[in-house]
């Protein structure tokens, strides 16, 4: 998993080193720019597997990693990646599965509707992505790409101007295709997937819960 996470450790430097850079982007007390780390656990579908496999239902772990920015009020875009893994549920085909995508997603507002308290926000992002499968053990040669979409909620809750914390929901519609032969499909993976992390998000740039 470190393995996974350390090569893009520069790309994720550069990139906040770059929205860091122009601290002009601040509107006032609106947190315009993001970084965002959550930790969770994943649910793949059970259609997404060949016959014989089957994962548990419940994984550890699922890390997201992302950067947002709102050129709105209301409206803004994050760039984010995930690492998941699942394994293999008792009697079966003992696999497990290194899950990791990458999603350019817009950023809806809606803490409007949750006005009985400033420090609770409702978020709502979606986007495309790209999801990448690499099978561990026995099955490593069924490594398989496809494209994804992901859309998710999440619910935020400020423990200080810099800082939040929230609850994220989250699920990733993948657009594999069929294994063809099926044992290509031995160890791997072809479907959705449903994520629920828990997460900090912390301002680079103004502060969005200021004077509560």
């Amino acid at each position: 998993m470190i393995k996974n996470l350390n090569g893009n450790t520069r790309i994720w430097l550069a990139v906040m080193l770059f929205f860091y850079a122009f601290p002009g982007m601040s509107q006032g007390d609106t947190s315009t720019v993001k970084a965002q780390f959550a930790l969770g656990v994943n649910n793949p579908s059970s259609n997404g597997f060949v016959s014989n496999f089957e994962a548990n239902s419940i994984n550890f772990p699922s890390i997201n990693l992302g950067l947002q920015y709102m050129f709105m009020q209301k409206f803004g875009a994050k760039l984010d990646y995930g690492f998941n893994r699942f394994s293999n549920v008792d009697n079966t085909p003992e696999f497990k599965v290194n899950y990791s995508r990458i999603n350019l997603q817009l950023v809806y507002d809606a803490s409007n509707v949750m006005n009985f308290s400033n420090r609770l926000g409702l978020f709502f992002h979606a986007g495309p992505g790209f999801s990448i499968l690499k099978p561990l053990g026995d099955y490593t040669e069924n490594n398989t790409s496809y494209l994804n979409f992901l859309g998710g909620l999440e619910l935020h809750y400020g423990v200080s101007d810099k800082l939040t914390v929230y609850l994220d929901t989250s699920y990733i519609l993948g657009f594999g295709k069929e294994f063809n032969p099926i044992s290509d499909g031995f160890g791997s993976f072809n479907g959705d997937m449903l994520t629920i992390t828990i997460g900090a998000s912390i301002s680079l740039s103004g502060c969005y819960y200021c004077g509560d």
